[in-house]
């Protein structure tokens, strides 16, 4: 059997998932309700792949993908969703999903697509395709922040997370006085005053 998380926070979806696999060569393994419990339990459990909703409290199946990857874990993730924003579309597939699955009419197409990722293919319908192709080739909106280098937008982010200066600083490794030089900068390029407003405009870009 291959084993397979399920990762949903409506126990009814988890039982229809697992009424579709059942006479399958899948198995669920585990079964979980946010991005965090499933981070964990793939550890826990080593599935062979991870079906994530793509909409869960907490860190959703958007942000637990990137979080996966980022950990240099390349298993197959496969999304169903009953919905994608063109964001959440682009980070998905720049994140390397293998699969995307729409909870309407999913009991017709799930195990075709757990059989092709397992197989090493990608499983992601044409319109998917079509959409993120049309939105990587549209001008980018950038919000203010991408006035800023990279180091710049990091030390906004520690900012955002209420960070002191000499806390930054020893987190870059650099002295408190070069942060405050870098804040000033930062101020100026983007017409603030302050820390408050710097956080704000970083937690406003963030939830897009």
């Amino acid at each position: 059997m291959i084993p397979v998380l399920v990762a949903d926070d409506h126990g009814f979806i988890r039982a229809g998932v697992e009424a579709v696999l059942r006479g399958t060569r899948f198995s669920i393994v585990a079964a979980t309700a946010s991005g965090e419990e499933t981070l964990d339990a793939i550890k826990t459990h080593d599935p062979a792949i991870v079906l994530l909703d793509i909409n869960m409290p907490g860190m959703n199946g958007v942000q637990a993908l990137e979080a996966l990857r980022e950990r240099g874990d390349t298993r197959p993730v496969v999304l169903l969703t009953a919905g994608i924003n063109d964001r959440q579309l682009i980070s998905v597939m720049r994140a390397g999903v293998e699969g995307i699955v729409s909870k309407d009419g999913a009991e017709d197409g799930l195990v075709d697509v757990l059989e092709k990722v397992h197989a090493g293919e990608k499983a992601i319908g044409p319109d998917f395709l079509q959409r993120a192709l049309d939105l990587s080739l549209k001008p980018s909106v950038q919000g203010p922040l991408s006035k800023l280098n990279p180091r710049e937008r990091k030390i906004t982010s520690l900012v955002a997370r209420g960070m002191r200066n000499r806390d930054i600083g020893a987190d870059l490794g650099i002295g408190e006085g070069t942060v405050k030089v870098y804040l000033h900068t930062i101020y100026q390029k983007l017409g603030i005053d302050n820390r408050t407003e710097l956080a704000l405009m970083a937690v406003n870009e963030q939830d897009g």
